[in-house]
């Protein structure tokens, strides 16, 4: 196959770095090869020590490609972070002609990115939400139609210059070229949310280790954006306080034994925790893990809760919360999840793509997975948008011969 015909993803996450390798073929996406290493170079969607996420993309892609059979070298990178900022624009356009076309839309496109945003920031994504043509309001797809005004709502996507100039300085360095940035709550949505469940309105929340990321979509159109540093490894580190065990036992035991609802544990049941520095491992109550993890998990979940009720789209989630990201594995999460934010919660699980899909099937991967589709999805609509240029262009012509003919 081409090498056009496969996508790159990399997820470099605060707990982990997964590397996608997804190849395009007539029934969808598949996904070819996997890769995933532990990430040691971040903090809270930050890179802190760059030869340690070099080190960690190098080996997550290498793996990748062997189980693909394919070399690759440009990627597609998702970012997150608390430098990463959102804001809702609108532009407005007077319509040339008496017919609206693609560039009338990147016009109005470019008059809502004409913001001031501070030097050290860069927009990475201009998200349509709806159009007004006129006085008629709610349209998703302008072109075509005929107007003579075109305002268009967007939500726009900022980050800070030097952190995303560090996460691609570790790429190129890990011998990648980074063909685009996509924020990760973008990506996560775009592997587990359904086109009716945006249209109905939903908030996708993915909480990874260092982070929590929130995607809110009301009617369809995205329009807010946060993300929250905290996160699993908050717990973590109260489980490896609480127990005095290592922070990487600490880990093991919340992923195999945690829960977020101390009530649901039988008293009885006992796990042994490994000791500090040589020390015996110790035979504690089950329950005590529960009762560390709990009180963290409900505090994360009320930070996100009040950021979601910040936005006064609460009443418009007719989808409730989608809770996606390795941290909402958590036995009891979604439970408790229903309890702070008082709506229906799932998990939610990537869907739509082929090949490997039993190993990327856990919340986990939901970010790795959603970068391939959003790049899918945005190379879909370039074709869509290119063969409508070419149909246009062969009626002009036709038609222009008849006229030709006629005179």
């Amino acid at each position: 196959m081409a090498k056009q015909d496969y996508i790159v993803g990399v997820d470099v996450g605060t707990t982990k770095i997964c590397s996608l390798i997804g190849q395009l073929t007539e029934s969808g996406l598949e996904i070819v090869g996997i890769g995933s290493r532990p990430s040691t170079g971040l903090r809270k969607g930050a890179v802190i020590n760059i030869d340690s996420t070099v080190e960690g993309i190098a080996k997550s892609i290498e793996e990748a490609e062997l189980m693909a059979g394919v070399h690759t070298s440009h990627v597609y990178v998702g970012v997150a972070g608390t430098h990463v900022k959102s804001f809702n624009s609108s532009g407005v356009v007077g319509v040339k002609g008496k017919e609206i076309d693609r560039y009338d839309v990147e016009r109005v496109i470019d008059a809502a990115k004409a913001v001031a945003i501070p030097a050290d920031r860069q927009v990475i994504h201009v998200i349509p939400q709806d159009f007004i043509i006129d006085d008629q309001d709610g349209i998703k797809e302008p072109a075509g139609m005929n107007g003579v005004r075109l305002e268009g709502k967007m939500h726009i996507v900022t980050a800070s210059i030097p952190s995303t100039q560090n996460l691609m300085k570790c790429a190129n360095r890990a011998g990648l070229t980074v063909n685009e940035l996509i924020l990760e709550p973008l990506a996560s949505a775009a592997a587990v949310l359904t086109e009716d469940e945006k249209e109905l309105g939903v908030a996708l929340v993915d909480i990874g280790g260092g982070t929590a990321d929130i995607c809110i979509f009301v009617a369809g159109a995205l329009v807010h954006t946060a993300v929250i540093p905290v996160g699993g490894n908050h717990m973590t580190n109260d489980i490896a306080v609480g127990l005095r065990t290592p922070q990487s036992e600490a880990e093991k035991l919340k992923i195999r034994y945690g829960s977020c609802l101390s009530e649901t544990i039988v008293p009885e049941e006992t796990i042994e925790v490994p000791g500090v520095g040589g020390r015996k491992p110790r035979i504690v109550a089950r329950k005590h893990l529960a009762d560390i993890i709990e009180p963290r998990a409900e505090e994360v979940l009320i930070l996100i809760h009040n950021e979601i009720k910040s936005t006064g789209y609460t009443n418009l989630l007719g989808s409730g919360v989608v809770l996606t990201g390795g941290t909402g594995l958590l036995d009891g999460m979604p439970e408790m999840a229903e309890l702070v934010f008082d709506m229906p919660v799932k998990r939610g699980y990537p869907f739509g793509v082929g090949g490997l899909r039993d190993i990327v099937n856990s919340p986990k991967f939901a970010t790795s997975v959603g970068l391939l589709k959003y790049v899918e999805e945005s190379m879909r609509k370039s074709r869509m948008v290119a063969n409508e240029g070419k149909a246009y262009n062969r009626i002009r012509n036709a038609m222009g011969g008849w006229f030709k003919d006629l005179f």
